[in-house]
């Protein structure tokens, strides 16, 4: 029996591999990058190609420039959502802040907070004052400045707070509650003792003080000093162990200056009339 050799292939019997023409190149690194979630590299890699060949760019480079963008893309969106998950007031900001009307050390004090270490440090930030002195406009303004670096905060009152912390009392799903607030940074806790609460609000109120006792930041105004916090928690074992926790590990901020709304209210007065 014999066996025939087979015949090498000619160049000619060769079948030559479709080539990928450019617009089918284009759409379909497209669809890749669609597909690995990378849209503003997808929506700027043709114009950046052009601009890179135009001025001799390396590979290398004209990658860079992509994931930088990428990345400031998405550094951008996730500062949009972690200011709108906040519900800051969007007026009380950091640049409209009357910062003239504070004693130079507490200017100064604000200012060191700015760089949020203390969330690392899990510290509270605690700011007494009268009615208009400017707590809350504060707080406000530094919570901004601290979002606008990544890092997560959520404003509340406390009236509000504690209305939802019972209606999550009342449902079983405090402990799930108290969880998810976890999850901030920094919880802003705006007009402790503004209004009058009843022990109940207090007593969930003081459990969530104490579950986020050196886990995470607490940011708080009040117009009560320590001395009269025995009106918020009702009885003096409970109003020691909660200013216990949050003064250990703490910022205290006095803002004694005058109400600026009187401030504002008398500057209009006294203004010609046109």
């Amino acid at each position: 029996m014999t066996t025939t050799a087979k015949k090498p292939a000619t160049r000619a019997s060769r079948k030559k591999a479709p080539l990928i023409t450019k617009p089918d190149r284009t759409s379909a690194l497209t669809d890749q990058l669609k597909e690995l979630r990378l849209p503003t590299i997808r929506d700027r890699f043709q114009e950046s190609a052009v601009r890179a060949e135009t001025e001799n760019l390396s590979h290398q480079a004209y990658l860079s420039e992509l994931t930088t963008l990428e990345c400031e893309a998405r550094r951008v969106g996730r500062i949009k959502r972690l200011m709108t998950r906040s519900r800051l007031h969007p007026g009380k900001t950091w640049d409209n802040f009357k910062f003239k009307r504070l004693p130079l050390h507490v200017a100064r004090q604000l200012e060191t907070l700015r760089d949020g270490s203390f969330l690392d440090r899990r510290e509270n930030v605690l700011i007494f004052g009268k009615p208009g002195s400017g707590k809350s406009h504060a707080l406000c303004a530094l919570s901004e400045q601290l979002i606008l670096q990544g890092r997560s905060l959520l404003f509340t009152t406390c009236s509000l707070l504690v209305q939802q912390l019972l209606i999550a009392k009342r449902d079983l799903r405090l402990p799930k509650m108290i969880k998810q607030l976890s999850s901030f940074e920094g919880l802003i806790i705006d007009d402790l003792g503004y209004v009058q609460q009843s022990r109940e609000e207090m007593e969930v109120l003081f459990t969530l003080l104490a579950e986020r006792y050196e886990r995470g930041s607490v940011l708080l105004t009040s117009n009560l000093a320590f001395s009269k916090w025995d009106q918020i928690f009702k009885d003096a074992m409970t109003t020691a162990a909660a200013i216990d926790r949050l003064v250990h590990h703490s910022v205290i901020i006095e803002l004694n200056v005058p109400s600026y709304r009187v401030e504002t209210a008398k500057s209009n007065k006294t203004k010609p009339s046109p």
